[in-house]
């Protein structure tokens, strides 16, 4: 039976279904995953050039036993002869595709697939909208490192205004009572490009010392056609460091959805610290969305 419900934000998952999600996935950490996807097909549609979420949703649905499917935008109708993104979710759950993994450069493209495709669809990240399973995973991997979040000082730095993966793990912490900061310029960071109860902050130097936890963020240059603020500001401003990894706690983890840029949202130094998690979280990835898979298909 081809599974219906969706994935599109954090939302669509109450705390006890993340919960079991994150047992799950602890325990495919210890044990091989169950073939609990064979004779379905996977669909992994991406607009969007990946690397972490493409891979890791791919060794997901095949540690699962599923048959993976990977579309590009070229090889679709829609590309060349004027095809619409329902009428391509629709041939596809007729062509036999019961799970669609889409990632789209603009916001609601992927409910517009889901509208359409009556199977299972995960938001791999539309535009600069919602990453829900980036969430899911930065909320793991803070998880182990710090137990319990509640009243865990957790900071997000940089582009805040583009960054979809912000957007839903900012609001994911906040449910597990972590105290959510963004820090940037104000050309990437006011109060409506954050959630209710996020704290702005400008001051990065200032902010370090009183850190749990910090997420860096990459500056979508794409998302411009002039970029606000130059890159000589940026860095004496925002990067991180050998100065400001002294500024902060010596257990404080450093995590970033990659891809990073080195020499402007961080430097060498920062990749080599112990306080630097960026294999843990892309590990955790696929730990996560193989949990996530076998909830939507088996149920909770």
């Amino acid at each position: 039976m081809t599974p219906t419900r969706n994935f599109l934000d954090i939302d669509d998952l109450n705390n006890d279904e993340v919960d079991s999600v994150f047992a799950l996935a602890r325990e495919f950490a210890q044990r091989p995953a169950p073939r609990s996807l064979e004779g379905f097909f996977c669909a992994n549609l991406f607009f969007e050039q990946s690397t972490r979420t493409h891979v890791s949703f791919q060794c997901a649905q095949m540690r699962l036993g599923g048959n993976v499917i990977n579309l590009s935008p070229a090889q679709l109708s829609l590309a060349t002869k004027g095809e619409r993104l329902d009428d391509t979710a629709v041939t596809l759950r007729a062509l036999g595709v019961d799970i669609l993994v889409a990632r789209h450069p603009l916001v609601g493209a992927v409910g517009e697939l889901a509208a359409a495709f009556e199977g299972c669809t995960i938001n791999a990240g539309d535009g600069t909208n919602a990453h829900p399973t980036q969430a899911l995973l930065d909320t793991f991997t803070l998880r182990d490192l710090l137990g319990d979040l509640r009243g865990a000082a957790v900071a997000f730095v940089g582009d805040i205004r583009h960054s979809r993966v912000a957007h839903s793990s900012m609001r994911l912490l906040r449910r597990y009572g972590a105290r959510v900061r963004a820090i940037g310029p104000e050309c990437f960071l006011e109060r409506g490009d954050v959630p209710e109860g996020v704290e702005i902050e400008r001051d990065f130097d200032a902010a370090l010392p009183t850190l749990d936890a910090l997420i860096m963020l990459r500056v979508q240059r794409e998302r411009f056609e002039k970029m606000p603020i130059d890159d000589a500001r940026y860095i004496a401003t925002y990067r991180l460091d050998a100065e400001r990894l002294a500024l902060l706690g010596p257990r404080a983890p450093i995590l970033h959805p990659g891809p990073y840029n080195r020499g402007v949202e961080i430097v060498d130094d920062v990749t080599l610290d112990a306080r630097w998690r960026y294999r843990e979280q892309v590990r955790n990835g696929v730990l996560v969305r193989t949990a996530l898979l076998h909830r939507l298909v088996h149920g909770w």
